[in-house]
């Protein structure tokens, strides 16, 4: 989809209206585009609906498409224009409109800036013309995709911007921003689309190195005999029961001052979740091809930044496995070596995405990192916690915590903090090894999930309570796919991603 800055309406787009004021809709900068018959006819169509909220396809007079909307109070939520930026789009396809034309103006909200909005709105409207239709029979009239969006704008201060962004160019590279993070997202959404019989930790493998050699930033895989001789004790574990081989994802984006401390993003890479020989019940193991979504958000996330060419020292690390039950399946009851040397004791061959992520944050130390960010789709308890609206957040730096859920709310990738408290660690002591992988009772899976995951962040020693870096835990299982009032495709979210480049990018490190 080409999303264009205009001054003008072009005939072939349908206009779209979004006021919350319907007496001010000749005020509209559309407006002026119309014919008088057309622009009577909305005029009329506004004051015939009232003050209740709605959003609608329509036939003009002249024979030319639009759409009109009424939102009460838009200027004072966000959260209502990220879901307005996608029902716009949503709405578009659902009447096989190809092009419209959007006035920047009704996205605004109370001391926004247009270049903020406009990134936005380049990174939505890319989100809700998204469709995995990668294994579907396509249409004989072509799939219903919008192919083209005028926006229609201006800078927010003419003070503010310099010579070089004269001419609307800063809202340009704004919006072309935005385009770029949501197409990474729609990537990262089709790979955990992508059934678990296709995307096996090989072709996760590959789909990182096409991202790197297509971005810019290097890819390194390591293979069974590799992850063994580092004595990743977790990832072989897990890995044992399937004929699909493990892989280690390394990816690296130095962009940053030479010798700066590197931010280790860390994502979840199960392929396939059978659950292993704690068999998953049928209504929980349709959708576990997903359970790779931390690794895809990883992948993902260093593409956006490195082709926003962000000067920052990036560093991803993705185990990937698949988790199947077999005559060599590991066991309940199994005692696993880690790589920094800690041992877990398997409880439940269900609880295998901390188990393979231990591998990885003790591998993340070797980067002396400034900050580790772990992604994972890692416990149902965060669902029964948050529901499908948040994703859980886990931290050890309150300050990043912040920024985190500040710039969740500024993308709409909202998480919200759960509790890491030391009272916690009780719950995951092993009785054979140092940590068992799941807690002591069914409740605050969640947060036991976290503390577990805590332990290999900290130094070496089991007992040890120090570690040399801020760590950051995102369960993302809440947002690993939509919901109807999302407004988006059905399947995978995307989650985290649009959160994390825009920490990345902001976040003063």
């Amino acid at each position: 989809m080409k999303i264009e800055l205009s001054k003008i309406v072009k005939p072939s787009s349908a206009p779209v209206f979004l006021v919350d004021d319907a007496r001010k809709i000749k005020e509209h900068k559309l407006f002026k585009f119309l014919g008088a018959e057309d622009k009577d006819y909305i005029v009329r169509l506004f004051e015939e609906n009232g003050d209740e909220e709605f959003l609608r396809f329509i036939v003009l007079p002249s024979g030319k498409k639009a759409l009109i909307g009424f939102l009460k109070n838009k200027k004072t939520s966000l959260r209502k224009m990220i879901i307005a930026m996608r029902r716009v789009i949503s709405l578009a396809h659902r009447e096989k409109i190809k092009e419209i034309a959007v006035n920047l103006g009704d996205f605004l909200t109370a001391g926004s800036k247009s270049e903020e909005i406009a990134e936005l709105l380049g990174t939505q409207l890319e989100l809700a013309n998204f469709e995995f239709t990668g294994y579907k029979t396509a249409p004989k009239e072509g799939w219903n995709f919008v192919e083209r969006v005028f926006v229609i704008g201006k800078e927010s201060s003419p003070s503010k911007i310099s010579k070089r962004n004269l001419g609307g160019q800063a809202l340009k590279k704004a919006l072309a921003d935005g385009k770029i993070i949501g197409e990474e997202i729609n990537k990262a959404r089709a790979l955990s689309n992508t059934p678990g019989g296709d995307m096996t930790p090989q072709r996760l493998a590959e789909a990182a190195s096409r991202e790197g050699r297509s971005a810019g930033f290097r890819v390194k895989i390591l293979k069974e005999d590799q992850i063994k001789k580092l004595g990743m004790g977790g990832v072989l574990g897990v890995a044992k029961g399937s004929a699909e081989r493990p892989r280690f994802i390394i990816m690296e984006y130095f962009k940053g001052k030479k010798g700066e401390k590197p931010v280790v993003l860390v994502g979840k890479g199960v392929t396939f979740d059978t659950g292993g020989l704690n068999l998953k019940p049928d209504n929980y193991i349709y959708e576990m091809h997903m359970d790779m979504s931390g690794g895809a958000a990883v992948i993902h996330a260093i593409a956006a930044l490195a082709r926003l060419k962000v000067k920052k020292n990036i560093v991803g690390l993705v185990p990937a496995v698949e988790n199947m039950p077999s005559g060599s399946s590991y066991h309940p009851g199994d005692l696993l070596k880690t790589l920094g040397g800690k041992t877990i004791e398997v409880l439940n061959t269900d609880a295998e995405g901390r188990v393979i992520l231990a591998d990885a944050l003790e591998y993340a130390k070797k980067y002396k990192p400034q900050l580790v960010i772990d992604v994972a789709t890692l416990t149902g308890a965060a669902i029964a916690a948050l529901g499908q609206r948040a994703s859980a957040i886990f931290s050890t730096d309150k300050k990043t915590e912040k920024e985190m859920i500040d710039a969740g709310e500024k993308t709409g990738d909202y998480v919200w903090p759960l509790p890491l408290w030391e009272e916690y660690e009780e719950e995951i002591k092993g009785t054979f090894g140092d940590f068992a992988n799941v807690g002591k009772t069914r409740y605050g899976g969640a947060i036991t999930g976290a503390v577990f995951l805590w332990q290999f962040v900290k130094n070496q020693a089991p007992s040890s309570n120090l570690q040399d870096f801020p760590w950051v835990h995102l369960d993302i299982a809440p947002r690993m796919t939509t919901i109807e009032s999302d407004s988006l495709a059905k399947g995978a979210a995307g989650a985290s991603i649009a959160l994390l480049v825009k920490f990345l990018r902001e976040a003063n490190r």
